[in-house]
């Protein structure tokens, strides 16, 4: 007859805890080494092989990747990279608010376009005609409600009809592009000038600087938004909602879930942080906006959305990674008589390593997949059906 743990002597039942605590912190730190390696390879792969396409070019890549580093974090280079941060950060949170719901709201481009267009054709004369914080908060407003009123098409053909949103956010991503330079070459026009752009909003009535740097106030805001959705999806009653969506539609339905109504609050959300992330770009950077003006951050930032797992926490030594790399390599690629798309060509690498990457790891035990199955598996599909 075996002796349950309550009969066991004291010494061997310390022991047997003191074994399995071992092996649970064993397993604990192979796990996240797998995360951590799944995380850097694809990063550093890229950036060996770009050195590789630098050397050919004639250019050190040592050294050029020095000066990255350089410019990017050096001198007034960090400030500049940490405001670059502010619009990445509430895109990437944007897209992952989507992303953990199985939803592909593939709308970025032109809902960030949109909303920062609104707020810098308004910006002059909302800011001139109310005090300041009102003033902000209403032009944060008004991109809400753009990102809302991009997002609300798809979401309730999503909803109602399972229409594939990749193919309806992408369209409304179309339009919106359309119309924010419409809206510039229009009302929002300032015709003192002949260049087709928006009024130029004065510094004093723009976001105010982070005491003692050049860095604007909205960083910190983007950074709190994303720290309190950490929060929310990861400890909250809605963030499992998400989450069980995510895994499985019919599993949250049995569960007693609202599913239509969750897919509508999710897209509106995702969208309306995309088009804060506009806001705050034209109310803290720019001041003001021109026809094709795209820096298309969603593209640039997506690899990195996967590579932190869909976690906003994650997400943010990510998104300062791309910020530095796309800071001092700008600026040193200039330098070397290298095109400023060459950094696209290290995003298109990550994106290209993932996928080798992800394919090896559906095959041996390399640690959890960028993307969750639900999502992966409609993204094969769509694929397929192209």
């Amino acid at each position: 007859m075996k002796s349950s743990p309550v009969n066991q002597p004291p010494l061997q039942a310390a022991g047997k805890q003191a074994a399995e605590s071992h092996s649970r912190l064993s397993r604990q730190l192979y796990s996240g080494l797998q995360v951590l390696i799944r995380t850097l390879a694809p990063i550093v792969l890229a950036l060996v092989a770009a050195g590789g396409i630098i050397w050919a070019m004639g250019v050190n890549p040592v050294q050029f990747y020095g000066d990255v580093l350089a410019l990017g974090l050096g001198a007034t280079g960090w400030q500049k990279s940490l405001t670059l941060m502010a619009p990445l950060l509430l895109i990437a949170l944007g897209l992952i608010v989507a992303f953990r719901a199985q939803l592909w709201n593939l709308s970025f481009s032109g809902t960030y376009l949109l909303a920062a267009a609104v707020v810098a054709g308004a910006a002059p004369a909302v800011m001139q005609a109310l005090p300041f914080l009102p003033g902000v908060l209403l032009l944060c407003v008004m991109a809400l409600a753009v990102g809302a009123a991009l997002g609300f098409l798809p979401a309730i053909l999503k909803a109602k009809y399972g229409t594939n949103e990749i193919v309806t956010s992408l369209m409304m991503s179309f339009i919106a592009i359309g119309a924010a330079n419409l809206l510039v070459k229009g009302p929002f026009q300032d015709p003192g000038v002949t260049v087709p752009q928006t009024r130029v909003l004065d510094l004093g009535l723009m976001l105010p600087f982070i005491p003692g740097t050049r860095i604007h106030v909205g960083f910190v805001i983007a950074l709190v938004i994303v720290l309190v959705f950490h929060v929310i999806l990861t400890r909250s009653a809605f963030g499992l909602k998400i989450d069980v969506l995510g895994a499985s539609p019919k599993a949250a339905m049995h569960a007693g879930i609202n599913v239509k109504r969750l897919i509508v609050v999710v897209f509106l959300l995702s969208s309306g942080l995309i088009a804060l992330a506009g806001a705050l770009d034209m109310l803290g950077l720019w001041g003001y906006m021109r026809t094709g003006f795209n820096p298309t951050y969603g593209d640039k930032i997506l690899p990195f959305v996967f590579l932190a797992r869909l976690s906003p926490l994650g997400s943010i030594p990510l998104v300062a990674f791309y910020a530095v790399l796309a800071t001092g390599g700008t600026i040193a690629a200039q330098r070397v008589g290298l095109s400023v798309d060459f950094l696209l060509i290290i995003v298109a690498l990550i994106l290209f390593f993932m996928t080798l990457i992800e394919l090896v790891g559906t095959r041996r035990d390399l640690g959890k997949s960028y993307l969750p199955a639900g999502l992966f598996s409609r993204a094969t599909r769509v694929g397929g059906a192209s």
